[in-house]
């Protein structure tokens, strides 16, 4: 698995990120590319520190005790996997605007693991930094093969 932290797993990353278009249809699911874009900056803004999420927690026992481990083995995440409702995008974005976003913010994991804020994913429970490294990656991995790249 690549990892974000690396300069050539980050470069991987936005190389795919700058192969999209306005236009890139998706090959799954509902959302349109600048959808997707904003949605893949919200998981990074939790990382970050700058998004806290509040989930209940009937479904925080379930992600920490059954789902975390299957997700976290998983070699990629599956076509239409659930979405956290705060992540959830339904209007239209700034495409260019959006894309710079989520490249400045990928970018920012080649600083190290610093910049991760937080060590408590609000569904997964406690995480390290290299469970976070992984998690993002296969988020961003997901859809960026949802539009082909």
């Amino acid at each position: 698995m690549e990892s974000l932290f690396t300069p050539q797993g980050n470069q991987n990353i936005i190389d795919r990120i700058n192969k999209l278009q306005p236009t890139t249809l998706s090959q799954w699911g509902k959302m349109t590319v600048d959808q997707m874009m904003s949605h893949c900056i919200a998981p990074l803004d939790v990382v970050f520190g700058n998004l806290h999420l509040k989930i209940n927690p009937i479904m925080a026992f379930f992600g920490r005790t059954f789902i975390r481990k299957k997700v976290m083995g998983a070699a990629q995440f599956k076509k239409d996997s659930p979405t956290a409702p705060a992540f959830i995008r339904t209007g239209s974005y700034d495409f260019e605007a959006t894309r710079s976003e989520l490249i400045e913010k990928v970018k920012k994991f080649t600083e190290g693991p610093q910049v991760i804020k937080t060590n408590l994913h609000p569904f997964f429970g406690p995480m390290t930094n290299q469970e976070w490294d992984n998690l993002q990656w296969k988020h961003l991995d997901h859809h960026l093969r949802q539009f082909g790249v």
